[in-house]
């Protein structure tokens, strides 16, 4: 797939436990997701967690984005919160 678009979705959490808690909870997720539109990769480095969102277009970038974001706020929320 040609991804003209990407966004970055980067955050810091109080502990690398946390972060791999998040990280783990959201990676599942990352093959399951993807369609023709978007891509999703998910990446950890102590206590920072970036998941990168590629599109091909705008609405589906959007969307991407929507789908990402959410997911991440349910992880952060049951793991009780971000820094």
């Amino acid at each position: 797939m040609t991804a003209p678009y990407q966004t970055r979705l980067a955050a810091e959490y109080d502990s690398p436990d946390q972060a791999r808690a998040i990280e783990r909870s959201v990676r599942p997720e990352i093959d399951d997701i993807e369609g023709d539109r978007t891509t999703a990769r998910l990446s950890r480095e102590g206590q920072r967690v970036e998941i990168v969102v590629e599109a091909t277009d705008l609405v589906a970038l959007r969307a991407g984005i929507n789908t990402w974001l959410t997911l991440r706020d349910v992880a952060e929320t049951v793991s009780g919160g971000r820094n």
